[in-house]
């Protein structure tokens, strides 16, 4: 197998972790879109909202994704990537799709032991825990739509890296 594996899920899920984990495994490389996107770009996610909105953010984020989409590589995808329509089909169409799922109380855990607010400002101006729920209610839809695997990633991310590996040998099996 040589697809591009797509990581989908809220911040805090654990996309970079489990991506950079499962790449190693592989042999791939792991690129993860926002990092991308600042190192390109040399502005901040912050700093592109900011100067463009989230308009233009998500229109960067679209591009980013297509231009780091190449067989043997494990993608990050920022959290609100499965918000345009097109970017869900290019996923599907173009890899495999692994939305890591956790429930908001364990997101809002992990962003508060990790906070990123100078990189990702927030969607809704409300706690964190109150803006994950708010954006999971909007996004559960559309990141079961894309996803080839749902994986519970509230679990050890070792853990989800060999459910991801077992998952892809079976694959490569059928």
């Amino acid at each position: 197998m040589t697809r591009t594996i797509f990581m989908v899920g809220a911040r805090g899920a654990g996309k970079t972790t489990i991506g950079k984990a499962l790449a190693q495994a592989l042999g791939y490389q792991f690129i993860d879109t926002d990092l991308f996107m600042q190192q390109s770009s040399q502005l901040t996610v912050a700093e592109v909202v900011a100067k463009e909105g989230w308009k233009g953010f998500r229109l960067r984020e679209s591009l980013v994704l297509q231009e780091v989409t190449v067989p043997k590589t494990v993608v990050a995808t920022g959290g609100g990537a499965v918000l345009a329509a097109e970017n869900r089909a290019f996923m599907r169409r173009q890899g495999i799709v692994i939305y890591l799922r956790a429930p908001a109380d364990i997101l809002a855990e992990r962003l508060a032991e990790e906070p990123e607010d100078a990189q990702r400002p927030s969607l809704t101006g409300k706690p964190i825990a109150e803006e994950i729920q708010d954006v999971l209610a909007v996004r559960e839809a559309m990141y079961q739509e894309v996803a080839h695997y749902v994986l519970n990633a509230s679990q050890a991310p070792q853990s989800v890296v060999q459910q991801i590996l077992e998952l892809l040998a079976d694959a490569t099996v059928k």
